[in-house]
């Protein structure tokens, strides 16, 4: 399972049992002006008084997968290099491997026994070597499985199994039919109890968790998503597969009734590709993106959050070649707009390798646009090694009592922070370029915004509202003067040690 304070991979859909809108159960009979009269409630036109036909339908075509791995883990031995150090396991310590299970539910989409799931089921955490996979169908025959194909950033994967009869099977539906309201049901493996049923509806369609990927854009059902029941399928009243669950929000790992499904629409052509065993390819801009925050919309003078920001871009990938820079805000792109159900990422990364688009964007307040040749997009471990540099951070030895005595002004009063200008030995310190120009932080007020964003001693102010700040006096300047014009916070680019410079809006006290 994967958690996210909130968002919980590796469960599924179920829902709670609703009670019809009469105000009354389904079948309670009410008095009406003569006792003896009597009437029955029945469920208005359009709500199923049972789900059992379509159940008995779609049930065979869920599975049960549970796979066996082996997973590399790091050992460490207290007592390596004593002579107690072969009593308890011995070796210096490193990785080793365990054997790993994972459990979770599938259905089948082919009378020839093609299978459906989520990547997660049969990657345990993303390291695990997988040794077999079983799939077990609702009468308790088991097939061995073969990976057909998977792909991470979908969180999908395709598997095969054979029998000599015909496999029942269940078809994708049409997703972007969904409203709000719809009723689904559900069906999986919770728990590993084996077939269990539940019932819902559509709380909200093409739904952002806030995770960044790609895919972030899911159907939201009140139904429980439990341990287990991940790669399942949530279908609508004509039997069709309209999403796999996926995920839920929760603060303990338990269903609270907000759950999260891989749309159809997003899915089945994966999955065609995957069957086919042709490669996944997504565009690709190469840059570090946030969302539009208030305080970050504040910081930049924007009446309302519209588009994403650019935190960082990569050298030498689309985004760079177009001209986009750190600190743009995108609007639109391909002439869709940058909304939060429809992110940045997903409108490049479902645009074709090569296509040339129009990016509009915010620049120091002025608009403009530039074209864009949309990339290939890199695969996740690549992507993982992007824009994360591993660099040791060694405690700083700069701030001396002369130099922290320069006052806090404008800084300390608005910001909660005090600097430094920053000199070569400075620099050298904190491990970036002797040319660099910007201010040091040497000390962060613990009940400012500053240190509930995370800024903190070491950290290099390279601007402020896109202002170059070579002195404290440049920084006071630029802060007042955004207090002055009734901004609510100020954008500042930091240099950290070993890590790209972001943009933080930081609020003003």
């Amino acid at each position: 399972m994967r958690y996210a304070y909130g968002v919980t991979s590796a469960l599924l859909l179920a829902g709670s049992a609703l009670t019809l809108v009469t105000g009354f159960p389904a079948g309670a009979q009410v008095a009406q002006n003569d006792q003896s009269e009597m009437r029955t409630v029945v469920p208005r036109a359009g709500a199923p008084s049972s789900f059992a036909d379509l159940t008995q339908q779609l049930q065979p075509a869920v599975v049960n997968i549970s796979t066996r791995q082996r997973v590399k883990v790091q050992t460490n031995n207290p007592f390596a290099g004593t002579p107690f150090g072969d009593l308890f396991g011995g070796g210096q310590g490193g990785p080793q491997t365990r054997e790993a299970q994972s459990l979770g539910s599938g259905f089948i989409i082919s009378a020839d026994g093609y299978v459906v799931t989520n990547n997660h089921v049969i990657t345990a955490d993303g390291q695990g070597e997988v040794e077999s996979i079983t799939v077990t169908t609702p009468d308790g025959t088991e097939y061995p499985a073969k990976l057909i194909g998977k792909d991470a950033a979908s969180d999908l994967a395709v598997l095969k199994i054979s029998a000599p009869k015909a496999f029942p099977f269940v078809k994708f539906g049409d997703s972007r039919q969904a409203r709000v309201g719809d009723w689904v049901i559900a069906i999986g493996n919770p728990f590993g109890l084996g077939g269990t049923v539940t019932q819902g509806i559509i709380s909200a369609v093409y739904r952002n968790t806030g995770s960044g990927s790609a895919y972030d854009r899911y159907l939201q059902t009140d139904a429980s998503i439990n341990r287990g029941n991940s790669g399942g399928p949530m279908f609508d009243m004509a039997g069709n597969v309209i999403g796999i669950n996926n995920a839920i929000f929760s603060p303990t790992g338990g269903s609270v009734g907000i759950g999260f499904a891989i749309p159809a629409e997003i899915a089945a052509p994966i999955v065609d590709k995957l069957r086919a065993g042709q490669a996944i390819e997504r565009g690709y801009l190469g840059v570090r993106i946030q969302a539009l925050s208030d305080d970050l919309a504040a910081s930049l003078g924007l009446a309302k959050k519209r588009g994403e920001f650019i935190q960082a871009v990569e050298p030498g990938q689309a985004a760079a070649k177009a001209g986009i820079q750190a600190g743009d805000v995108v609007v639109k792109v391909d002439g869709k707009d940058v909304t939060p159900d429809q992110t940045l990422s997903f409108i490049v990364a479902n645009s074709a390798p090569g296509k040339r688009i129009p990016v509009e964007l915010l620049r120091n307040g002025q608009r403009l646009t530039v074209q864009a040749v949309v990339g290939k997009r890199p695969s996740e471990e690549e992507l993982a090694q992007n824009f994360d540099p591993d660099s040791p951070q060694d405690e700083d030895s700069f701030g001396s009592d002369q130099q922290q005595q320069q006052g806090p002004g404008a800084l300390q009063s608005n910001l909660g922070v005090t600097a430094i200008p920053l000199n070569a030995q400075i620099a050298r310190q904190l491990g970036v370029s002797e040319e660099t120009k910007g201010v040091v932080i040497t000390a962060v007020s613990a009940s400012s915004d500053a240190a509930a964003k995370g800024l903190q001693r070491g950290d290099i102010v390279l601007s402020a509202n896109y202002i170059s700040v070579a002195t404290v006096a440049d920084f006071e300047k630029i802060v007042r003067t955004a207090k002055t014009e009734g901004r609510e916070a100020v954008l500042l680019r930091i240099q950290r040690r070993g890590q790209p410079p972001i943009y933080t809006p930081i609020r003003i006290r």
